[in-house]
This record gives C-alpha cells, sequence and structure tokens, in this order.
C-alpha cells in the first residue's frame, strides 16, 4: 500500500515512539512560557506528575454570556476604560477624551503576565498583572455617527499599547489595588521607547522626528508575548502594518513595505492626522514598528526598549527558555500565512543569581529561522549578514539590513512557509516546544508537504519540535532538533477538516484555530482559539490538551467565550489555582449601538467590553484537576 504524507503525518500522532516520550518527559528543564515561568522552579523539584483532567467539557454552542465549566468561577477584573492610573476618571463611553483614556485600561486586551511581588517571589495571591491593548475597533468603541477626527485618534493612540495593574487575592476574590506606585500605561501616542541592538541608530530607522534613530514613540498592534527569567516583559508588536498608508513606491523602502504588508494607497484613520504614519511621505517610520519590545514592570519609571537583534516582522510571542547550556533561546511566530518561524538564542549566559547582568542580554545573538524536513527533521538557519544569500548582492548591507527585513531574508534562506505561525509555548517538563498554527485557506493541494498535508487549511493544527538532550536538559540553542505534530485541529464529523487527534478523543473533544498557548505547573497544554466562530458557528475558548499519556491530543474545554469574542493570553498564577484570560473583541461584527452581545456589563445603554477575566475552582483546586 502507498502511503501519502498525511498517512504518515497521522501515523506519526498516533504511533509516535512510547521511549522518546518517557525520555522527553522525565526529563526537566528551566523554562519560561508565558505565565509559566515562575512555576517551572517548582516543577522541577515535584517531578513529572501530571493530574488527569477532572473537569467537564464544556458544550460547543456559542451565545451571548461567558461559560466556564461547573464547578468553576468566572470573575470579571478589569474591563476597557476601567481606571489604571491614580486619579483617572471612570468610563463613560459618551464621554470618552483622550486625557481619560490615558489613564485608563485599554482596548482589546490581548497577552497578560502576572508578575509576582515581590519581585523574585513564588508568591500566588500578590502580583502585577501586564497587560497588552492589541488594537481598537472604531465601530465598536464610538457611538454611531462619530466622525474621525484629531481627537478620536488621538483617544486611539492612547488605547492601544500596555497597562500594569497591581493585584491581590482576598476571600472575596481578586481585586486591584487602588493608587499602586506600579501602575502604568504604555500607548502608542507619546510614550518614549529606545531602539537598541544592531539596527539602532542605522539610517533606515532615522526620521525627521528622531534623527539618532535611536527613539520612537510609542508601541502597538501588541499581540502575545513572553517574561524574561530576570523579571521584564516582552511585548510583540504584529499587525503593525494596517495604520500605515502608502507604500514607499518609488523610494529604496519599496521592497521592505511590500513584503511587510504595507500596501494601502488611501489614507488610514491614523494618517489622517498624524504624518508618522503616512509611509508614503515618512518611508522609513514603519521599520520602527514590528520588534520586541522589553520592559521593567516593577520600575515605573524604566524605559521600554525595542530588541532589534530579535527582528522585524508581525511577532506573535516572545517566549523563552534557558537552554541546557544557560543560554537564552526567544520564540516567536510571523502571524501571516506561509510565514515562518524564528527562534534568536542569546551570545551570552543568563545570570540568575545577578539579574541586572541580563540588562541587554537581548542585543547580542544569532536568528535563525526554521526549515522542516519530510523525515521529521528541523534545521535552524542563521540569518547572519555575509552567510550565503543574505549579502550586498540580494540588497543586505549590514547585519541591520537582514533585521530590518527578515522575511526577505528567510525567503532567501529557503525556511519552510507555515500555516500562520502564531503563539508558541515550552512545556516546562520536557523542553518540548509546541508552534500555534492557526489556519491557511491559501494553501493549495500542490503546496502542501510533510508538516502542513491540508490543502485549505481551516481548523490549523499544533506543531511539536523536540530538541535534543544534553545532560537530559533540552539544547535550544542546537541547530537542529525533531519534529512532529501534535494534533491536527478541526471537527471530526465534518470530512473535509479533516481532523486528527489523540486515540481516546471522543465526539467533542476537538477545536478549531489555536492561536494562544499556555502551560500550567503540571505540564499540560492550554490552547485558546481565535475564528472558532468563521470556521465551525461555535464559540471561541479555552482548552486543556495532555502531551503525554494515554490522554495525549485529547483537547477538552474549559471556557467558552461569548458572541464574536477571541481568547488570549492565557496566564496561571505559579500555584496553578487562578487563570486570567483576555476576552478580546466581544461582540465583533456589530457595533457600539447594536451589539451581538453587551457582555460583560450588560447595561441597554452600554457596548460590550474586552476584559481579563479570572478563572477560578470553586474549591480552591488546581484549575484543570
Amino acid at each position: 500500500m502507498t502511503l501519502t504524507l498525511s498517512d504518515l503525518i497521522e501515523e506519526r500522532i498516533s504511533r509516535r515512539g512510547a521511549m522518546e516520550r518517557i525520555a522527553a518527559t522525565a526529563a526537566g528543564v528551566y523554562a519560561l512560557s508565558g505565565c509559566a515561568s515562575r512555576s517551572a522552579r517548582v516543577m522541577n523539584q515535584e517531578g513529572p506528575k501530571v493530574p488527569i483532567l477532572g473537569f467537564t467539557a464544556v458544550p460547543h454552542e456559542m451565545d451571548e454570556f461567558l461559560h466556564v465549566s461547573p464547578g468553576y468561577t468566572a470573575q470579571v477584573l478589569m474591563r476597557w476604560g476601567d481606571p489604571v492610573l491614580p486619579g483617572a476618571e471612570p468610563f463613560d463611553p459618551y464621554q470618552q477624551t483622550p486625557e481619560k483614556q490615558a489613564g485608563q485600561f485599554g482596548f482589546n486586551n490581548d497577552f497578560i503576565a502576572f508578575m509576582p511581588l515581590p519581585k523574585g517571589s513564588q508568591t500566588a495571591t500578590h502580583g502585577l498583572l501586564c497587560v497588552n491593548h492589541e488594537y481598537i475597533a472604531p465601530d465598536l468603541a464610538f457611538p454611531e455617527g462619530t466622525p474621525v477626527s484629531s481627537e478620536s485618534v488621538s483617544i486611539e493612540l492612547q488605547a492601544v499599547g500596555h497597562s500594569v495593574i497591581e493585584i491581590h487575592r482576598t476571600k472575596k476574590g481578586w481585586a486591584t489595588v487602588n493608587d499602586s506606585r506600579y501602575a502604568r500605561r504604555i500607548n502608542a501616542a507619546d510614550t518614549v521607547i529606545r531602539i537598541s541592538g544592531p539596527a539602532a541608530g542605522h539610517s533606515r530607522l532615522k526620521t525627521i522626528d528622531d534623527p539618532s534613530g535611536k527613539r520612537v514613540l510609542g508601541t502597538f498592534a501588541n499581540c502575545a508575548g513572553g517574561q524574561t527569567p530576570w523579571g521584564t516583559v516582552l511585548l510583540a508588536e504584529e499587525n503593525f502594518h494596517y495604520s500605515f498608508s502608502g507604500t514607499g513606491e518609488g523610494t529604496p523602502e519599496e521592497r521592505n513595505h511590500a513584503r511587510i504588508g504595507l500596501k494601502r494607497t488611501k489614507q488610514t484613520r491614523w494618517s489622517r492626522f498624524d504624518p508618522r504614519f503616512d509611509a508614503s511621505q515618512r518611508p522609513t517610520e514603519p521599520n520602527r514598528y514590528g520588534w520586541i519590545v522589553e520592559y521593567d514592570p516593577y520600575d515605573q519609571e524604566s524605559v521600554p526598549v525595542k530588541r532589534t537583534a530579535l527582528g522585524r516582522f508581525k511577532h506573535e510571542c516572545a517566549t523563552t527558555v534557558i537552554g541546557s547550556d544557560g543560554r537564552l533561546a526567544v520564540y516567536s511566530g510571523d502571524d501571516k500565512a506561509f510565514e515562518y518561524i524564528y527562534r534568536f538564542v542569546s551570545r551570552d549566559k543568563v545570570r540568575l543569581d545577578k539579574p541586572e547582568a541580563n540588562r541587554d542580554l537581548l542585543d547580542d545573538g544569532v536568528l535563525s529561522v526554521a526549515r522542516l524536513s519530510a523525515d521529521g527533521t528541523l534545521e535552524w538557519l542563521p540569518l547572519v549578514y555575509g552567510q550565503g544569500p543574505l549579502t550586498p548582492a540580494n540588497g543586505f548591507n549590514s547585519q541591520a539590513d537582514v533585521l530590518i527585513e527578515t522575511r526577505t531574508a528567510a525567503d532567501l534562506l529557503g525556511a519552510t512557509k507555515m500555516d500562520r505561525p502564531e503563539d508558541v509555548g515550552v512545556c516546562p517538563i520536557s523542553g518540548r516546544v509546541y508552534v500555534m498554527l492557526t489556519q491557511n485557506k491559501k494553501r493549495t493541494a500542490e503546496q502542501t508537504d510533510a508538516a502542513h498535508t491540508r490543502a485549505q487549511n481551516l481548523g490549523g493544527h499544533i506543531l511539536e519540535i523536540l530538541p535534543p538532550k544534553v545532560d537530559g536538559k533540552a539544547d535550544h540553542s542546537a541547530e537542529r532538533a525533531r519534529w512532529d505534530v501534535l494534533l491536527l485541529a478541526g471537527d471530526p464529523s465534518v470530512p473535509e477538516h479533516g481532523a486528527h487527534y489523540g486515540p481516546r478523543a471522543q465526539a467533542d473533544d476537538w477545536l478549531v484555530n489555536p492561536d494562544n498557548c499556555a502551560f500550567d505547573r503540571y505540564g499540560r497544554l492550554w490552547i485558546a482559539t481565535d475564528m472558532a466562530p468563521r470556521t465551525t458557528g461555535t464559540a471561541d475558548g479555552l482548552f486543556a490538551c495532555p502531551i503525554d499519556g494515554p490522554d495525549r491530543a485529547r483537547p477538552r474545554r474549559l471556557v467558552a467565550l461569548p458572541k464574536g469574542a477571541e481568547l488570549c493570553g492565557p496566564c496561571f498564577t505559579p500555584d496553578a489555582r487562578t487563570l486570567f484570560i483576555s476576552v478580546q473583541h466581544p461582540a465583533e461584527g456589530s457595533t457600539f449601538d447594536k451589539p451581538s452581545t453587551r457582555w460583560p456589563d450588560f447595561r441597554a445603554d452600554w457596548p460590550a467590553r474586552a476584559a481579563v477575566v479570572v478563572i477560578t475552582k470553586d474549591d480552591g483546586g488546581v484549575i484543570g484537576d
């Protein structure tokens, strides 16, 4: 019998060698994957005990409400417009101003990091919640008939970026700390951000406002992110191109703008009132976005830094892990069909004993892009100026050029084109790496390969990367690794989805469009979905999915969201007894005045509002057990 690539990949999913899994699970590694970072030390001490999932799955349905499994409680903690900074005014959706929004929680919250207080502790009841605000949806943010004006655009610029709030657990649940000295808003309007690394000061980052090429105003399109072992937070700039108009046609940036997706000839909302966002007039301005931003949430006065050594593209995340040699690896997906998976490895080792020594660790290292082969091997291809095709003959005259045009450099190296690589998680027990591939409707039958066996991939899938071991620990700086597929997402009852899960999966144990992810302290993968309403007519939500044992690749839904909403930023406290999630753009596809849901306030005169929700177990136990 002749086996197709689909046959081979399904065999890899269902019959992967037991000895390989046992060996991988038994080995410990200090990993940081979103909010799993602080619990990694505890995990390695306790060993690889993985409890069986004990909750009842939420059905595949959708309505106006947020649903959690029986025995769990969902508490709305922060909503768009809630006060963040001391003295901020209460929210009034009909009387919003830039000044008010500057002190309030931003729009469309995404990535969440829980940073314990005091710094360096393992506390699970007091900390800082660091939250991205990816973008603003004008139809949901402003009443019908609100004109596009300098003031409305200023509100939008203040509503994106990032928030830091101090929270603590009380007998009645989680609460924010008013007038916290840590409270902070980072925005796209006036937050000063330093540029560092190989591209800092390069002529292609210089503008009329910043002739040094080392300072930029603001960050936006902040999707997922990460956190470092030394207590800083990483923000990933993703779909920044949507805010710019102009194509750079006739300028040296024409190829660069086209490859990054900057194609708008008509003015965007922002470019109509802020000249920074008109690339036809300021062609180097877009080069100052699409980076990873690092900042210290424990120091309100710290200046955020764009780390150019990690490359410029539509970063979904910046997931960090200390490898077997003590150096830091940072994994990131480029969220677009046929884009790539990247890994940065620092030149120097992490100093856990001296956090201040890591201040500029992300400025020196090697960025690589993944190439997957049909035999299950993965090769990391270095993106280094002067090596291979990355030379002046192809438009690269320095390492800065390689990093500014990371996508073009990856094209020339022959990296594997993926099905929308989004978040990346690293298992805190085994060190295995998991990449969420959301979907790719554009892939044709002729474009399928060993890692992408389905044309018009509607449901997405999850890639598993297995770094080699050194003394029982994952070597995240190795040039080669092995790859596998955890699951092929989709509804098994729909043949064209081509879904495939673990052998013990039941009829309702399925998901579509994996997006964000996190690991709990037991090494269980938690998967957030995006676009399920469009794919299957069901709500997006959060799924627990064991990656080892008899229930490997068997997802079970804990949370279902209201109409139009996407679940982002799942994040656990170190004891795994509290789970934070972002509910983004509820009522998407409708309007401020006539929303499809008025969650979470359900006031007849108020719009839907994005919010951070706290999930706890009614008996105070571990989430998922």
